[in-house]
């Protein structure tokens, strides 16, 4: 009798781990690629699936291997690299890739490992790239970049069942003379802004006083209210001292006959 239970004991506890080990359960952002002696396979019973996730998937314990793969997308920094670019700067360049993984069979199947894989490829196309730019398009044509990026190592990972959807490089760390030199240049090109608006201004106001004086010259009375003009804005400040100006034309008559006189 006691040889009888435990036979159903030991029964149970068999059926218990056989169906504990043939049942999957896949979320919805994660696939199974499943091997069943070596070969590529599905699951007998995956309701609402292809056979391969998500939800329940039903295995054969211990005769299949059951690899998930996550659809979702991965964002993996890509280490700083050592570049020369085309005009002979040695410079740093970090960078993140986005990117996911759209056929799961090939992902397994075609590569031992596509997170680094896909790493390594980066890294040998950023050094490719890059070094094939000139340091100032580099830094002022950035998104160009990017996307020669992003395109080539797509074509790269495409076989592997990958999709790189974003290349965006983060930081370039220049030499220190380097820097000196860019921040020389820049202040050389400040300064000659500046310059140049500076001359604009001057070039501009010589311009409206040749008007204004014109217009003075063809109206005398012009100059008149002009000078009326000023001195009122003269007394409206508070100065202890005043100045005012006398027009020459008023002493004209008196000039004209101290000359006569002599």
């Amino acid at each position: 009798m006691i040889d009888n239970y435990i036979g159903l004991f030991a029964a149970g506890v068999i059926v218990f781990l056989f169906l504990y080990n043939s049942v999957r359960i896949l979320r919805e952002y994660e696939r199974a690629v499943i091997f069943r002696f070596g070969r590529l396979a599905h699951a007998f019973w995956n309701p609402g699936g292809d056979g391969t996730g998500p939800g329940v998937a039903l295995i054969i314990p211990f005769v299949d291997k059951v690899v998930k793969v996550s659809l979702r997308t991965v964002a993996m920094d890509v280490p700083p690299q050592d570049v020369i670019t085309r005009d002979n700067v040695s410079i740093k360049v970090s960078a993140v890739i986005y990117f996911r993984v759209i056929d799961p069979q090939r992902a397994i199947i075609q590569v031992e490992d596509y997170l680094y894989a896909t790493s390594q490829i980066a890294q040998t196309t950023l050094r490719s790239v890059l070094g094939q730019q000139e340091l100032d398009d580099l830094l002022a044509a950035r998104d160009k970049v990017n996307q020669q990026l992003q395109r080539i190592i797509d074509e790269h990972t495409d076989p592997w069942g990958i999709k790189v959807t974003t290349v965006e490089v983060k930081h370039i760390d220049l030499p220190q003379d380097m820097q000196r030199a860019m921040a020389k240049q820049a202040e050389a090109e400040r300064e000659r802004r500046a310059k140049v608006i500076g001359a604009e201004g001057e070039f501009q106001a010589a311009a409206k006083l040749s008007e204004a004086a014109e217009v003075l010259g063809r109206y005398p009375i012009a100059i008149q209210l002009r000078f009326l003009q000023t001195m009122r804005e003269v007394a409206s400040e508070r100065n202890t001292t005043t100045f005012f100006p006398i027009p020459l034309d008023l002493f004209a008559p008196f000039l004209n006959a101290a000359g006569k006189k002599e």
